[in-house]
């Protein structure tokens, strides 16, 4: 049996603070990735890194953010972003996935949670969920598949914090999974079931605003919807 390893960037967890501006992510352009990843980066020609972020989630004063770190070709990392304060002050509780993106995010409840991601080289493949069962201070990575496979996370929803369903989109085709195990295993549905989509109902109370430099976090309250924190989108020029 093969499994499916990720390789993890090493970064600090340094606490940054949402003020006025936007909070601009810490990405040094290490000489390894630059090697690694492929790119042609110098003082006349420097290679743009960008922010996306995917979803976002809440759960009591508890904030989450998905999403990656891009060049214009390349995908670097996947990342989250978390705040206990309600945005005012954000961590990163999970160590950078190299060459993936983080997607969808659901918490059940106060302890447990679910993140689909997959890896991007160039291709998306071998999807993984990250799994929670205290609050999002710790995740485990679970690939869905134990041999290497092309496909992405389209969908997926828990109703309990061990059921779940979860549709794969791969080589033109969408096929529906379930599992009974909090999502450490899955098992496809027959060719009859129905994956078109998951019926999801959730509040939206939360959102991501982009304008084109930032992403806004944005809080609806009353009668308008409010700012809560901002991220840049331009995060740095590698040389």
């Amino acid at each position: 049996m093969v499994r499916v390893r990720f390789a993890l960037a090493v970064f600090a967890l340094a606490r940054v603070v949402f003020a006025q501006s936007p909070v601009v992510l810490e990405y040094a352009c290490p000489a390894e990735d630059i090697d690694q990843f492929g790119l042609a980066c110098s003082a006349e020609d420097s290679c743009a890194v960008f922010l996306e972020l995917s979803s976002i989630e809440f759960e009591g004063a508890r904030l989450f953010l998905t999403g990656n770190l891009h060049t214009q070709r390349t995908t670097l990392y996947g990342i989250l972003l978390a705040s206990e304060d309600g945005g005012k002050t954000w961590t990163e509780p999970l160590k950078r996935v190299r060459a993936a993106t983080l997607e969808q995010i659901q918490f059940l409840d106060l302890a447990n949670g679910w993140i689909s991601g997959e890896l991007i080289e160039p291709l998306p493949r071998d999807p993984f969920l990250l799994i929670t069962a205290d609050g999002g201070k710790t995740w485990q990575q679970k690939p869905l598949f134990d041999e290497p496979q092309f496909g992405s996370i389209a969908q997926f929803w828990f109703d309990s914090k061990s059921h779940g369903l979860l549709i794969l989109d791969h080589s033109g085709r969408r096929d529906l999974y379930e599992t009974s195990t909090g999502g450490e295993s899955w098992e496809m549905k027959p060719s009859s079931a129905k994956a078109a989509a998951l019926n999801v109902r959730k509040e939206n109370s939360w959102r991501l605003r982009p304008d084109g430099k930032s992403y806004h976090i944005e809080r609806h309250g009353e009668s308008a919807w409010e700012p809560v924190a901002a991220f840049a989108i331009h995060v740095t020029d590698c040389k």
